[in-house]
């Protein structure tokens, strides 16, 4: 028997054991502006908010009553701890779960709530490969059954009940399917119950820029291991293919393709929009992959899955941030102007009206020229226009988006250059031409010596400003224009600044 049709059995003896935890999850259609009909698999909504309790407790499940009572050693960067975790507490297994110690304590404590008493979590190495050595070593001291994470048919047989699913619901079949591969574990089994129902089914394995092992696997015609792995898809991070999950691969996916963190982050925002679902990124590459080949789908009836949704909250932030990049919606430039009161104004007035700024970094560094960041969001054909706009006017400006100083907003400026410097902190309505007007309000009385703005999604924006007047006199007169007026703002001391600058 192929190892193909081994795997397909293990998917038809797995549908009687994993529903004893767990319900089908939907599968929706979303009405989503691309150029496919799209459906999402929701395994985010499954017990652990991931699919892999299927395959974690259709492999424990299987286990006799000697190797329940030596227990289960397995090794994961959260998901598949979950699953076993569960399991173990439903079928009173005692599991210990070797995980990274960079895994967050949001997965740590979701392990723990699911296996209760049943686990033990050990915190080894700086990533899943090194968390997977030290339970291998563990393994050798000990009668427990090693529990994969992706390479064990009882494993892959439990995750491909969530295709049996698919073909169930009656809204097949698909044109295309793209699955996310870490180990390759969902990709191999899913592929496999799809194809066997839609032989003519087209299967596209995404991965990420810096993760892709199962593609390198397939260019070499055996597993290799990567030298470094982007960790930011935590649940696709693996270095090394399976051995029984690259054939498998090899075999079932009829394409390969890579996809960047920003692009993970533009189908996330997608995502948020559409079904307010926020999934861990990992569980977003799929969408991204399709998203990266909508003009060619043609109307086509595509599958994604939604593999989970264990986001680390501190994760948000730079999600957001870098959405709009991977969407092609946000771009950085550098300017060059004037260093001179007035010369900020002039390049939004002239160039930059009517465009949306949602970013401004800059501080003084020569006494004649200047290079503020400004940071902007618009639609791609709108971007595009505006580059063709700042090249027929002649302005000076270089796209920095890639930029480290940018994307880690180290904004530099020579203190020594300031000349009677005053600072603030200025909130003003987040709408078109707020700061603008602000600026307008001071031309010909300050010089502006430092910039800082970032668009949060409030209401409100805030920014911190500083200020530089040749003398005294006019420093006082600004101050006192200022606090005559209707701005809110408040004053930041030289104190205070000499801390945050």
């Amino acid at each position: 028997m192929s190892l193909r049709d081994q795997l397909f059995n293990e998917i038809l003896l797995a549908r009687q054991r994993v529903y004893a935890v767990g319900e089908p999850t939907p599968l929706e259609q979303v009405p989503l502006p691309l150029n496919a009909e799209v459906y999402l698999k929701r395994e985010d909504l499954s017990p652990i908010h991931a699919y892999k309790w299927r395959g974690a407790y259709n492999r424990m499940a299987v286990l006799n009553q000697d190797e329940r009572a030596n227990g289960v050693i397995a090794a994961s960067a959260g998901n598949h701890a979950q699953g076993v975790a569960l399991a173990a507490q439903k079928l009173d297994i005692h599991a210990r779960i070797f995980m990274p110690q960079s895994t967050p304590r949001m997965k740590q404590i979701a392990v723990q709530k699911h296996g209760g008493d049943r686990v033990e979590i050990i915190l080894h190495g700086d990533n899943y490969s090194e968390a997977a050595a030290r339970a291998f070593e563990e393994l050798n001291n000990s009668q427990a059954t090693y529990i994969h994470a992706y390479d064990d048919l009882g494993t892959m047989g439990g995750q491909g009940t969530l295709a049996d699913e698919i073909v169930m619901s009656g809204d097949g079949p698909f044109d295309v399917a793209y699955l996310q591969i870490g180990g390759g574990g969902m990709a191999a089994s899913v592929a496999c119950w799809l194809k066997h129902y839609n032989p003519g089914i087209r299967i596209v394995g995404v991965e990420g820029i810096e993760q892709a092992s199962m593609n390198a696997a397939v260019n070499a015609g055996s597993p290799v291991e990567l030298d470094y792995v982007d960790v930011f898809c935590d649940g696709t991070a693996v270095k090394k293919a399976g051995e029984l999950t690259y054939p498998l691969c090899a075999e079932l996916i009829d394409e390969f393709i890579t996809v960047t963190n920003e692009e993970v982050c533009a189908a996330i925002q997608l995502l948020w929009e559409s079904r307010r679902c926020i999934p861990e990124p990992a569980g977003a590459m799929g969408l991204a992959g399709l998203m990266k080949q909508s003009d060619s789908l043609n109307g086509e009836k595509a599958l994604c899955i939604i593999c989970g949704s264990n986001v680390d909250f501190g994760q948000l932030a730079w999600i957001g941030r870098h959405a709009g990049i991977g969407g092609g919606r946000r771009r950085y430039m550098r300017f060059e102007i004037g260093e001179k009161s007035g010369e900020m104004l002039r390049l939004i007035s002239s160039a930059l009206e009517g465009v949306n700024i949602i970013e401004f970094q800059y501080g003084k560094v020569a006494h004649d020229h200047a290079w503020p960041v400004i940071g902007f969001e618009a639609s791609p054909m709108a971007l595009e226009r505006l580059v063709q706009y700042l090249t027929e006017l002649k302005i000076p400006y270089e796209d920095v988006t890639s930029e480290e100083d940018v994307e880690f907003r180290i904004i530099h400026y020579d203190s020594d250059l300031f000349s009677y410097p005053y600072f603030i902190k200025l909130e003003f309505p987040e709408r078109a031409g707020a700061l603008h007007d602000f600026l307008s309000s001071i031309e010909g009385i300050a010089n502006m010596c430092y910039f800082n703005y970032a668009y949060t999604g409030e209401q409100v924006g805030r920014a911190l400003l500083g200020f530089e007047f040749e003398s005294e006199e006019l420093q006082a007169s600004f101050k006192d224009i200022l606090s005559n007026s209707d701005t809110d703002y408040h004053e930041i001391s030289l104190e205070t600044l000499g801390r945050i600058l």
